[in-house]
């Protein structure tokens, strides 16, 4: 018999799916912050978590608790706005969900089964935080961090992060290919490949590390070439965008959404961390790279772009925003950023806004000596214009 509970849950779940989302008064100019977020361990079906049978389940106890819904790669396929969100189990075991809507801010649903991956690596323990780029190759590819206990530790906190790779048509079969290889990295992290062949080859970004936390000698977010996804090797890595001292990359730094080509160049929407007394921060930055040439920088502002901000501060690890999905709409952009681990927003755009931003902004000063110069030139310009009207 079918406990009479789950109608309530089922209900309040329909009610949490259909409920409009709404801009924000947040102003900067550069984009809109939406109201709710757009997933959340609420928008799990029941059918996920719930035996629904009565005499097994008298009390209608979560037999499979969600704990978050998070950082989630992000498409546009078949005209439906795509999500393949980190969906994170209350036994810490992160696991793929697509979740799809009409609306790039609301609706998003996901369908019926999670992602079930080719279990090809009896060794790994966990997977999480995909990138999907609709590569000019005609396939689908998911790049995401692969998760394994360091066998030469002790410690059960010691743990070895590679890039797994995942291909498809259709967010429904996919094949697993081999693990990316880095001979120069021993571990690697937020991984992405980039839609177009550079010199005819795959190009992706990568982030080199020498422990699974810390990034040791790794001077930034790095760049290969790799002559085949189903074998993929990067045998040198160049750093693009650098961590500095006293910014927003200080403690690390790493890739976010596939990047976004324009005119002027590729646009990226990257994570920056610093440390502080109250633990690392995460924040959102950009940056521009050559269209011919994607491992040169060409344009990098100074600060963020994005930060926790209100409620976003709040969650399962505080002070953190981070991205690793953006849809392209035209001239649209919607972000997709999560906060604190636990729940996904968003935040939209358009491709003119975002290259403005990148493009004018000021780089980083590195002294604050010289921010105050900049910033006095600033009002400086605006009184002599303010004068002249």
């Amino acid at each position: 018999m079918l406990h009479h509970e789950y109608t309530r849950r089922q209900a309040a779940y329909e009610e949490l799916i259909n409920c409009p989302n709404t801009p924000t008064d947040f102003y900067n100019g550069i984009y809109t912050r939406w109201a709710n977020p757009v997933l959340t361990r609420g928008h799990i079906p029941p059918i996920w978590k719930y035996d629904l049978n009565a005499q097994s389940n008298p009390f209608f106890m979560e037999r499979l608790g969600v704990n978050s819904t998070f950082n989630s790669g992000a498409i546009l396929l078949n005209g439906k706005y795509c999500l393949v969100a980190r969906i994170e189990g209350t036994d810490r075991k992160s696991f793929f969900g697509v979740a799809e809507s009409d609306s790039p801010t609301e609706g998003f649903r996901f369908r019926e089964k999670p992602v079930i991956l080719p279990d090809t690596c009896p060794e790994e323990t966990d997977a999480y935080d995909m990138r999907l780029t609709l590569h000019e190759d005609g396939w689908i590819y998911g790049l995401f961090c692969s998760e394994r206990k360091d066998p030469e530790n002790s410690s059960l906190s010691a743990a070895i992060a590679a890039c797994g790779i995942v291909r498809t048509k259709d967010l429904n079969t996919w094949e697993r290919l081999p693990n990316l290889k880095t001979l120069r990295s021993p571990q690697q992290r937020n991984v992405l490949l980039l839609p177009e062949f550079v010199n005819g080859k795959y190009a992706l970004y990568t982030r080199p590390m020498e422990g699974f936390i810390d990034t040791g000698s790794g001077g930034g977010i790095g760049f290969g070439l790799c002559a085949s996804m189903e074998q993929a090797v990067i045998d040198e890595e160049i750093v693009t965008s650098k961590r500095i001292f006293h910014a927003v990359t200080e403690e690390k730094n790493g890739a976010g959404t596939v990047p976004i080509k324009t005119e002027k160049g590729w646009i990226h929407i990257a994570h920056g961390v610093r440390n502080t007394a109250a633990g690392l921060r995460y924040v959102l930055y950009a940056f521009a790279a050559d269209l011919a040439e994607p491992w040169k920088v060409t344009a990098e502002p100074g600060g963020y772009l994005l930060a926790p901000y209100g409620n976003e501060r709040v969650g399962d690890v505080s002070n953190v925003v981070f991205t690793n999905g953006a849809i392209e709409d035209g001239e649209n952009v919607y972000i997709y950023y999560a906060s604190c681990d636990t729940r996904l927003h968003v935040a939209s755009t358009t491709k003119a806004q975002l290259t403005d931003y990148v493009f004018n902004t000021p780089a980083d000063a590195l002294r604050s000596a010289d921010c105050v110069k900049q910033r006095c030139a600033l009002i400086d310009r605006n009184l002599e214009f303010m004068s002249d009207q």
